[in-house]
């Protein structure tokens, strides 16, 4: 059985940039446990969580915050599962502050940090996916179908430009 993936977040108002994120998974055969917590306003839930993550069957951990966006660090720093951050790009510095906070960790407490913006989120679930696919094949067959997708799409689009531009 190939092990569930979780996404954390700090806030509620965080859900529907986190929406592209749970969709992918769901498109590729997961369905994401999808939680509320608060590396400060909820320091023992989310450390409960992050300890029992991987034996309640978890194999990564999404994790999305802004501002000080701490989330990411506190859940790695209580378990040896994969952690991704996804930094969101709250006001009043647009993401750069959440960038730094998931970016910047000690070492020892490793956090894979995607890009703040739109596409952090889709590429969250898609390395999360990639991870999980190393030890499971079909999630890899799916993982290199989509690859495959995605070359044929920019092609076909790059020769619907050459026809318009001819």
């Amino acid at each position: 059985m190939t092990p569930r993936i979780a996404i954390l977040m700090g806030s509620d108002s965080d859900f529907p940039r986190l929406e592209p994120c749970i969709q992918t998974l769901r498109d590729f055969g997961q369905d994401p446990v999808v939680r509320v917590l608060s590396a400060h306003r909820t320091p023992e839930e989310a450390t409960q969580f992050a300890t029992r993550a991987q034996q309640d069957g978890f194999g990564v951990i999404i994790c999305a915050a802004g501002g000080a966006a701490h989330l990411a660090g506190v859940i790695a720093a209580h378990t040896s599962l994969p952690v991704l951050g996804i930094p969101l790009d709250n006001p009043p510095l647009g993401g750069l502050d959440a960038l730094l906070a998931t970016v910047q960790m000690p070492g020892g407490v490793p956090v894979g940090t995607v890009g703040v913006g739109r596409g952090g989120p889709i590429n969250a679930a898609l390395l999360a996916l990639r991870i999980l696919g190393v030890a499971d094949a079909d999630m890899h067959a799916q993982m290199n179908t989509f690859r495959d997708s995605q070359h044929d799409r920019v092609l076909e689009k790059d020769a619907a430009l050459q026809s318009k531009l001819s």
